[in-house]
């Protein structure tokens, strides 16, 4: 895998002139991130070698260089998921070819379903932990210790720094935030009533079905990461209506302008 990366790696090397020390994986809807990108470099997923193709709507596929308050970043506008059909590998495959890029700051967002009743639709959560439920992990396997250690710690998978950075972003920007656990749910279905009970008694605040994977391979990596949910929807038996794929899209671009002011504000502050 290590030799797949690095022909990925060099290839976009190859495309374009940035050399970002800060990366963000958007979530589905929150794509307008992508419009504050001053100076813009794009490749296309499919262009990469070795790269999945993306299947979701809401996620356009591709890496997007540029600079946003003049600092470099690369935007990964476009996710895979376990249920896909991809492995675990693939899901997080992007996530390697940042570290080899030189990625030393990671913001993973997503769009995820509310359990915290105290939450509503539109509310942007930082991730303080992690759950995870999808039954397995991209750590499972020969390892290779050129990406990182067998057995990497997860005491801090989101870093206090960050989170203490994008709370102080918040509070200057007058955006409210919460904050909490994420459960990463295997999907590609919506929660019955029974498991959302299970997974607040677990002690998650939000569900969904991503981050946790990209998480992961970060912290092996040694790439310090922070974590933005945005909340599109409440949880099977508490939201009275039924879920849809195109609502949850919906709410998450509603949410947009505050999300982009709050993420702009974070690579501001890490740049």
């Amino acid at each position: 895998m290590y030799n797949k990366v690095l022909e990925s790696v060099n290839y976009i090397k190859r495309k374009v002139k940035y050399k970002p020390k800060v990366s963000v994986v958007l979530g589905s809807g929150l794509g307008d991130l992508v419009n504050q990108i001053e100076n813009q470099e794009i490749v296309e997923y499919e262009e990469i070698p070795n790269f999945p193709k993306v299947t979701v709507k809401g996620h356009s596929g591709k890496l997007v260089f540029g600079t946003i308050e003049d600092v470099e970043i690369v935007v990964l506008s476009g996710r895979f998921h376990f249920y896909e059909g991809y492995d675990m590998k693939q899901v997080t495959y992007p996530i390697y070819v940042m570290k080899l890029l030189g990625i030393e700051k990671m913001i993973i967002t997503n769009a995820c379903g509310g359990i915290n009743k105290n939450f509503k639709p539109g509310s942007l959560m930082i991730i303080d932990d992690f759950i995870n439920l999808m039954g397995t992990n991209p750590l499972v396997g020969t390892n290779d210790e050129r990406f990182g250690p067998r057995f990497p710690d997860m005491t801090e998978p989101y870093k206090l720094y960050l989170i203490e950075k994008a709370k102080q972003v918040g509070k200057d920007l007058n955006i409210k935030l919460e904050q909490g656990v994420y459960a990463g749910f295997q999907g590609p279905y919506y929660e019955t009533r029974a498991e959302i009970r299970m997974i607040a008694g677990f002690g998650a605040d939000t569900v969904g079905m991503s981050t946790v994977p990209e998480t992961i391979v970060c912290n092996q990596l040694g790439i310090d990461t922070l974590g933005i949910s945005c909340v599109t929807n409440m949880a099977t038996g508490i939201q009275e209506t039924k879920h849809s794929h195109d609502n949850v899209v919906k709410t998450a671009q509603e949410t947009s302008v505050k999300f982009v002011g709050l993420i702009s504000g974070i690579i501001a502050e890490l740049g």
